[in-house]
């Protein structure tokens, strides 16, 4: 079995490498959404079929990674990647010059495939070759938070976009950002796959039947559900509710994405201190108790931005500790089909964060803290209670 090439890279370096990657694929979606309103007047089409647009690159992102996972593990993580940013910066490019409706979906649909090869591509990076490192914390949980605070950000950089340039400067934007990441893959990115190797079902049901891969994979939607959670409740608690002005919403709005930053930086600590196992319970443990103080405040009528954020930095700490640990968790039996593993592990994320979190939304009163303070009590309690009563699953990996 041929070795791959020694990625030498430190730390820092590594992330910058790899951090980008990341970063596009939730701002393909993200910095997009200040301009949803203007889109039908500018494509001469109905708002359903801007709507369309979003839908299609959510679904693409998650479902898309099942189709590149398996190929990263047949012919190698590089020319994956280097594929899908070619093809993210290509679609970027033509989003930003097209007029027509049915071009533009098409497009759109084209960015979301090459984000999610790109994306599944990287991370399968960081399993080959940190998987028994403990750098992989300070990755997965940097990395986490990322996909957790770009949605509060990225509406905001799209906004200033638009008023400075107008709504094709954002796909510029992302085209230009994609140029750049890709640049730096293609002149430093060694290939790290071990061997090439052929997705069977008998690999697929190996890792569906993985108790591990399970409390991880779920711990890790728990986490992001709740900040999904938050990004859904948050304008109908403090604008419509509280009566923040857009200003202090997007000031207030942004400062969990601050915790996650700063959590991350004591991250690799932590994880050397408690452990995975440990990890993962007292990140659970930190939304039950986030859940708790925003049901107290609902209880005891306490309507204010405090009442409702202060719990959230709470929850912000959970959810870096949690993600600095359920990648490594879920896919650490897997390497010799890491790709597809990694590729499963986020779609399936995606679609526990996409059903269960909307329905929470449309079943509590949006308005309220209730749909956060009952999804972080639910999710965190049953990932705890797996955490539990596996343990020795866990522990062995």
């Amino acid at each position: 079995m041929p070795l791959p090439k020694a990625w030498t890279y430190s730390l820092s370096i590594s992330l910058v490498l790899m951090a980008p990657f990341d970063l596009l694929a939730s701002l393909g979606m993200d910095i997009y959404l200040p301009v949803v309103p203007q889109m039908p007047g500018a494509l001469a089409t109905t708002p359903a079929v801007v709507q369309l647009t979003l839908s299609l690159y959510m679904v693409v992102l998650g479902c898309g990674q099942l189709v590149f996972g398996p190929l990263s593990d047949r012919f190698g993580r590089r020319p994956v990647l280097l594929g899908g940013v070619l093809l993210f910066i290509v679609s970027s490019a033509g989003l930003a010059c097209a007029n027509a409706a049915s071009v533009f979906v098409v497009l759109r649909v084209m960015q979301a495939a090459g984000a999610a090869a790109a994306l599944v591509a990287t991370f399968a990076t960081v399993r080959d070759v940190y998987a028994t490192r403990p750098e992989s914390a300070v990755i997965y949980g940097l990395f986490g938070s990322m996909l957790a605070f770009v949605p509060a950000l990225g509406p905001v950089l799209g906004t200033l976009v638009d008023h400075g340039l107008g709504w094709r400067a954002i796909f510029v934007l992302l085209a230009l950002l994609g140029t750049i990441a890709g640049w730096q893959a293609l002149i430093r990115w060694p290939e790290t796959r071990t061997s090439g190797q052929v997705v069977r079902v008998a690999h697929v049901g190996r890792i569906l039947s993985s108790a591990a891969f399970w409390i991880h994979t779920i711990g890790f939607s728990a986490a992001m559900g709740a900040f999904f959670v938050y990004f859904s409740t948050a304008p109908g608690v403090l604008i419509d509710r509280l009566g923040l002005s857009a200003i202090a919403f997007s000031l207030v709005f942004a400062t969990p994405a601050v915790v996650m930053i700063i959590t991350s930086r004591f991250i690799a600590a932590l994880v050397r201190r408690w452990g995975e196992r440990g990890c993962l319970f007292r990140g659970m443990a930190l939304l039950v108790a986030g859940a708790a103080l925003l049901a107290s405040g609902e209880i005891f009528g306490l309507p204010s931005a405090m009442a409702f954020v202060g719990p959230m930095w709470l929850i912000a700490v959970g959810i870096v500790v949690t993600c600095a640990v359920t990648a490594n968790g879920a896919l650490r039996a897997f390497g010799d089909v890491a790709g597809t593993a990694t590729a499963i592990y986020y779609c399936v994320e995606s679609v526990i964060v996409s059903v269960t979190g909307t329905l929470v939304v449309l079943w509590l009163p949006p308005d309220t803290v209730w749909p956060l303070a009952v999804f972080c009590a639910a999710a965190g309690l049953l990932t705890i209670a797996l955490t539990r009563g596996l343990s020795p699953v866990l522990k062995s990996g």
